[in-house]
């Protein structure tokens, strides 16, 4: 996400946009939010337009990248596709400012469901990225759509390309990108019906934390120890999926429902099977 770089301004506007890109790095979405719109209002009273008017779509990245991590996306979509309209003739590096945008489209997309949408846009972002390729650095922007392509190809039950997808990107992604393809990876065996190939890839390794994918592994687990019998240890990881949703993502998030959803699934089959102390007993 760290596209402050490509947007030039005075000094005072790069000490401002490195300030959101730092909070953004932490993962703080309700004060990148929060930021962002008084640097946009502050932008809105420049008398300078062009330097006004790139300060102000920066900020406008930033607040609806904030409202999408957090999952509020959906609230936002109208002007992430306003913002996208402004940014479609810019060329160069200020280009990643419109991939960036069209990447967080892409995520509400998906969480809306919207599947088919979702995989043109990506289609559509990791064409200019290969155009941008020899210009500057666009990898993780890259992994980052291939990993919300995963996503799409999944909610269309395509389900052997996505797991292609994200084997073949799994070993060179970090950070974001990284837990983000494995726990796609991990959907997609579960939807395949391939539940112990999915706990031993989400036992794996333990990937970095990232706000955004909260609850999303352990729902992965859940799935996988649920279609495998193992009533307790899966109604175990759904709860802990739901606890991290609940204190990490907003209320309105698209997952906060799956989670829920997972568990009354596990739990709606009955009583747990009796732990090894209690049989003894």
């Amino acid at each position: 996400m760290n596209i402050a770089w490509a947007v030039r301004g005075n000094a005072q506007d790069g000490a401002d946009m490195a300030r959101l890109s730092e909070l953004w790095d932490k993962d703080a979405y309700e004060e990148v939010e929060a930021e962002a719109r008084a640097l946009q209002a502050k932008a809105a009273r420049l008398r300078k337009r062009p330097r006004g008017l790139v300060l102000g779509q920066f900020a406008r990245f930033m607040a609806t990248a904030a409202a999408c991590g957090h999952g509020r996306g959906a609230r936002v979509l109208d002007e992430m596709e306003s913002l996208a309209a402004e940014l479609h003739d810019t060329a160069g590096p200020y280009r990643l400012l419109l991939l960036g945008v069209r990447r967080n489209r892409m995520v509400v997309l998906n969480g809306e469901r919207r599947f088919g949408e979702a995989e043109a846009e990506a289609a559509a972002v990791l064409r200019e990225v290969e155009r941008l390729k020899h210009l500057t650095q666009v990898w993780r922007l890259e992994l980052s759509v291939l990993a919300g392509l995963v996503d799409a190809l999944s909610g269309q039950a395509r389900h052997e390309e996505a797991e292609n997808i994200a084997r073949g990107n799994l070993p060179r992604a970090d950070e974001r990108s990284l837990i983000a393809l494995h726990c796609g990876l991990v959907d997609d065996l579960n939807a395949q019906g391939r539940h112990a190939e999915a706990l031993t890839e989400a036992r794996r390794f333990a990937p970095p934390r990232v706000r955004e994918q909260s609850g999303r592994l352990d729902m992965g687990t859940a799935a996988a120890l649920h279609g495998l019998g193992h009533r307790s240890e899966a109604e175990a990881a759904a709860r802990q999926a739901l606890t991290d949703c609940e204190q990490f993502l907003h209320p309105e998030h698209p997952r906060l429902r799956q989670a829920r959803t997972l568990l009354a699934d596990i739990t709606a089959d009955g009583p747990p099977e009796p732990t090894a102390e209690e049989t003894a007993h």
